[in-house]
């Protein structure tokens, strides 16, 4: 409100005291965004709903059957899709904005349950035997249509999950999954071919514009990816820590000029946090060659002080660089 005029007006005897002190009042009351608010509430709900149905379908198997409760989780989840059909606006490669408050919420319960439906059938009748990976397949295919197709980031990362969950069962033998042995050579080096596939895919959402705001997702999901493969990877292949070691410092400085790019301190701050880990794997390494036992122990708690204090003055001093720019 331009209060300027306002005061203007005033003194001009053009509007009366009274008036413009209601009009002050009324100003400095102004309304405020529950925007984020609303959405928190809406996304526990359906959680709290689905959680909910899934403790009331446990503590009652036994009296409601099998049959009724896959029934009834069946036609929820269509009777969801439904409506986001019917409501859903028209497909464009640009963002599209939900059509009412409620599409966005509807969309995530209807994908929620197709993926307990999945996982319920897997679990009670064993429908696809001992191929475990299309429990995870089938759900990857409908969540990332349903992304691209109605436009929803959450959907996206629900896809994106079920992809390295897919990828993680697939390339894993039985035996492996069996014994949770997720330190397996083949599971680290298909979580660094996915993190890269994701932050290429990420770059060429970007550059072609096809859902141009779903590079984000996309890119976070891969550099997590990356990084903590590629770290495990240290930690695994002790013998040749150093190559590994060169390869996180080629990923940081990598997602270093995305963050200067998208003048983002979120990507700034993560690779510096993982590259720390790296580093302090390292440094530990050869202090403890060097001086062992309790020498190399005291070293070691300076070295920690004294780093997290330079870490700390460079995010600061990063942090400035950014909202400069």
């Amino acid at each position: 409100m331009n209060n300027s005029l306002f005061e203007k007006l005033n003194e001009e005897g053009h509007l009366s005291a009274a008036s413009y002190g209601k009009i002050r009042a009324n100003n400095k009351a102004a309304l405020f965004s529950l925007h984020w608010e609303l959405t928190t509430i809406l996304y526990l709900g359906v959680l709290l709903l689905t959680g909910g149905l899934s403790v009331l379908v446990y503590k009652n198997i036994d009296t409601i059957g099998h049959q009724a409760i896959l029934l009834f989780i069946a036609l929820t989840c269509a009777g969801c899709f439904i409506y986001c059909f019917k409501k859903k606006l028209p497909f464009s490669t640009a963002k599209v904005e939900s059509p009412n408050v409620a599409f966005d919420y509807v969309l995530l319960l209807a994908c929620l349950l197709f993926i307990t439906f999945i996982g319920y059938i897997q679990f009670q009748y064993n429908v696809f035997g001992e191929r475990f990976g299309l429990v995870t397949f089938i759900p990857m295919l409908v969540l990332f249509f349903c992304a691209y197709f109605f436009d929803h980031l959450g959907i996206l990362s629900l896809a994106i999950t079920n992809l390295c969950a897919w990828a993680g069962i697939t390339v894993a033998p039985l035996e492996i999954l069996k014994a949770n042995d997720f330190n397996s050579n083949t599971i680290i080096i298909t979580g660094i071919l996915l993190g890269a596939g994701l932050v290429c895919v990420g770059v060429l959402t970007r550059i072609n514009e096809l859902k141009k705001h779903f590079a984000f997702t996309y890119t976070n999901f891969g550099m997590h990816l990356l990084f903590i493969s590629t770290l495990a990877a240290m930690f695994t292949f002790e013998n040749i820590y150093l190559l590994w070691f060169v390869a996180v410092l080629l990923i940081a400085a990598y997602f270093y000029r995305e963050a200067l790019r998208a003048k983002s301190f979120y990507f700034l701050l993560v690779l510096t946090l993982y590259l720390y880990t790296g580093v302090c794997f390292v440094v530990l390494r050869i202090l403890f060659t060097v001086i062992p036992d309790i020498g190399g122990l005291y070293l070691a708690c300076f070295y920690f002080i004294g780093s997290a204090v330079v870490l700390i003055r460079f995010l600061i001093k990063m942090n400035k660089k950014l909202k400069s720019a």
